[in-house]
């Protein structure tokens, strides 16, 4: 059934049946009455595409991620979408890889799917090919990033203060008794490298030296590797008093080293994650993490792409604040 049946039945004009569609003026209450009652009669629904021809508008949303298995940055692209959806907009979701040539490759994609605007999730979009190909590509477009920032006029960012978070996580181990911390990085990321100057200015705050900044770089993110990463640092540090790792999944891995080693968490050993995700509360000690907040990140990022779409002006750069949750293993 087309907009040209339903006008056809309704004995009036297709521009007629066009304008009831997108609810416009001047059309008589009778006449209005029998085309919506027809369209709904053959459960007509409009060709969104054609409607963004003639209305110049796609309403259509990129969100972009690094790697769509990320549990986190799954969960805020679904929170942001979500959002987005109830205003009438349509979002594609996208993973690009690691690479920076394919990110930057993606932002061209997105130009070609006439998106009117962008999320992209995560700081390793803080890249100078991707600031590039949007000054090419989407100059324009409203952009927002999640927990990163780029300095161009379309951008805005929404940031986490995960740094000054971690450099409390390391203030709550020392509280403890804790003084011998060792630092895991599940991946290098901008924002990951915030969370590990973090913890270096936390540790020096406490007198610690260079040598007893024990920092630690993954190749992977999973349970296993957080497993072996720990593994080594407990075979290097035999001492250790605490660990602090970039991400939940990991440090969940790094819970069940520790049992394995036979140290008791957290009266030998305390260990924190950063997320606030559910496998620290599934694991066994049930883990410490520092929540940023992701909810609220995402509800703030979908808020400010919104009000660029409207044509409002954007919060450029918005800073939200974290909390440690402090459960079983500290």
């Amino acid at each position: 059934m087309t907009i040209y049946d339903i006008a056809r039945e309704a004995g009036v004009a297709a521009s007629t049946v066009s304008r009831v569609i997108n609810n416009k003026p001047g059309i008589k209450t009778e006449t209005r009455r029998r085309v919506q009652e027809l369209l709904k009669k053959y459960n007509y629904i409009p060709d969104a595409a054609a409607r963004g021809l003639v209305m110049q508008s796609s309403r259509l949303v990129g969100i972009l991620i690094v790697d769509i298995r990320v549990a986190h940055h799954v969960d805020s692209a679904f929170v942001i979408e979500q959002e987005l959806t109830k205003r009438g907009y349509c979002c594609i979701i996208m993973s690009t890889g690691p690479r920076d040539a394919d990110k930057a490759e993606y932002i061209r994609i997105l130009e070609q799917r006439r998106v009117e605007g962008v999320i992209l999730m995560g700081s390793m979009f803080e890249t100078e090919a991707v600031e590039e190909s949007i000054k090419k590509h989407l100059p324009k477009v409203p952009i927002v990033m999640v927990n990163g920032y780029l300095k161009l006029p379309n951008v805005s960012g929404v940031i986490v203060d995960e740094d000054t978070g971690v450099g409390k996580c390391v203030d709550l181990l020392w509280k403890k008794g804790k003084t011998r911390i060792a630092f895991v990085l599940d991946s290098v990321s901008p924002a990951n490298r915030r969370k590990q100057q973090g913890y270096c200015d936390g540790m020096r705050r406490h007198g610690t030296g260079e040598e007893g900044l024990w920092l630690y770089e993954m190749e992977e993110s999973s349970v296993m590797a957080g497993y072996e990463i720990t593994l080594r640092v407990l075979d290097e540090h035999p001492d250790i008093q605490g660990i602090i790792y970039t991400i939940d999944l990991v440090a969940v891995g790094g819970v069940r080293a520790a049992w394995d080693r036979g140290y008791d968490v957290p009266e030998r050993l305390g260990l924190v994650g950063i997320d606030n995700s559910i496998y620290g509360e599934i694991c066994m000690p049930k883990l410490t993490t520092l929540d940023n907040r992701l909810q609220a990140l995402s509800e703030s990022a979908a808020t400010i792409l919104r009000e660029g779409l409207e044509g409002k002006v954007q919060s450029k750069k918005m800073m939200m604040f974290s909390e440690i949750i402090e459960r079983e293993s500290t």
